[in-house]
């Protein structure tokens, strides 16, 4: 029996009994289903934490100020200034592979408007004219901070895009006030919108979002607007350290450091974003592991379904078999014509499977909010253990099938 023949039968096989071989493939569906899904979702996770460590810098290591309350700060205060330009200096000079420290402090404003227009909900940063390429932020309109801004203390900013959209609308936003508090800002810059990130923070480290955010020069920030007395003079440092240098011996010589000019109070938190990736990778291949073998159970039952069907098949086929090996078929063609159509089973199940994989991939994507990616290597993977599993499943029987004595199964019945 050729390939062809017997896939021919196999579908022939299939059809006659609709219900029952739709039912024997329920299982097959739902496995290859909830693996492509499972799959789709974790590469999704991964992909959406790749991106929300670029916005920290995957060769960055920071030092930020940490918060307390007024007793708290009072007696630190006695120890420690803070994280401070001092402590900028000293890094820059003391640890080996650092390109630049870029320092950033966080503005509370009370108020954000242009013309008659209001926005809330808005942060603002005077940040260095680096954190564009520190942060990876790409520009819609216009350019981003200067040295020249910074030297001057000029009164200009970068606004992110929900920003611009509440305070310009539709008109034109480069060149026009904005009033921070009682500080007038020109807007040079515009950002552009995000893509498909989401979340304002990443394994318990803030991040903000952009799009609702406002730059302007370091320098500005501090002459013009006051900070309470106790606070930090910064709010953090984002350390830049060159290609080949190592995040994690950088950042344990930074908190060395620290702790002796801040005398041993630990006002400040030392993050390492690419060992944050790390843990959050470790996470995501454990997070695939379990709902790959939860997936791999409804596989698994789907083989054991094809696997009764199947028996069930050659019992009730007896006869024909008997009649088969009377004419000729060859023990070998018995056993290749079962083991075919437990082939067909896991086939149509798996191409059922995929569509349904999708479809949930999407629907989650829809309606959870979730990023999820469906990529060609987890509909391979499911399909091929769809096909192994619905090829061993039928080895059984298709051999039960071909070890049937002629006689004995022309006097089935």
């Amino acid at each position: 029996m050729s390939p062809a023949e017997a896939l021919r039968a196999a579908f022939g096989s299939l059809e006659t009994h609709k219900l029952r071989s739709a039912l024997t493939m329920l299982g097959m569906i739902f496995g290859v289903g909830a693996v492509i899904a499972m799959l789709s979702i974790g590469a999704g996770a991964e992909r959406e934490a790749l991106a929300m460590i670029e916005r920290l810098g995957l060769h960055n290591v920071l030092v930020r100020a940490r918060t307390f309350n007024a007793a708290e700060l009072q007696e630190i205060r006695r120890k420690s200034l803070g994280v401070s330009e001092r402590d900028a200096a000293a890094i820059a000079e003391a640890v080996p592979g650092v390109r630049l420290v870029a320092p950033r402090l966080r503005i509370q404003p009370y108020k954000v408007m242009a013309a008659a227009r209001r926005a809330e909900g808005v942060e603002v940063y005077g940040v260095s004219p680096a954190q564009a390429e520190l942060s990876h932020l790409a520009l819609a309109e216009g350019r981003f901070l200067d040295p020249l801004d910074e030297r001057e203390h000029a009164q200009v900013c970068v606004v992110g895009a929900t920003v611009r959209r509440e305070l310009f609308g539709y008109g034109p936003a480069l060149g026009q006030p904005l009033k921070v508090d009682d500080v007038w800002l020109e807007v040079v810059g515009v950002l552009a919108a995000e893509a498909g990130v989401g979340g304002d923070s990443f394994q318990g480290v803030a991040l903000g979002s952009p799009a609702r955010e406002i730059y302007l020069p370091a320098a500005t920030a501090a002459r013009k607007f006051e900070r309470p007395v106790l606070q930090s003079p910064l709010d953090e440092l984002v350390v830049h350290l060159d290609g080949g240098a190592s995040a994690a011996a950088a950042a344990s010589l930074i908190g060395d450091l620290l702790a002796r000019l801040h005398g041993g109070a630990a006002d400040y938190d030392v993050v390492v974003p690419e060992a944050l990736l790390a843990e959050s990778r470790r996470t995501q291949r454990l997070f695939n592991l379990v709902m790959g073998c939860i997936a791999g159970i409804s596989l698994l039952v789907g083989g054991i379904g094809i696997m009764n069907i199947m028996l069930a098949t050659v019992l009730e086929r007896t006869a024909e078999i008997g009649l088969r090996r009377a004419v000729g078929a060859r023990r070998g063609d018995i056993r290749f014509q079962f083991v075919v159509e437990a082939f067909a089973f896991s086939l149509i199940g798996g191409l059922a499977g995929i569509a349904a994989g999708v479809a949930i991939a999407r629907g989650v994507a829809a309606f959870a909010g979730w990023q999820t990616v469906v990529t060609p290597a987890s509909i391979l993977l499911a399909t091929g253990v769809a096909m192994a599993v619905g090829l061993a499943s039928g080895l059984y029987p298709a051999a039960r099938a071909a070890a049937l004595d002629p006689i004995e199964a022309l006097h089935y019945e």
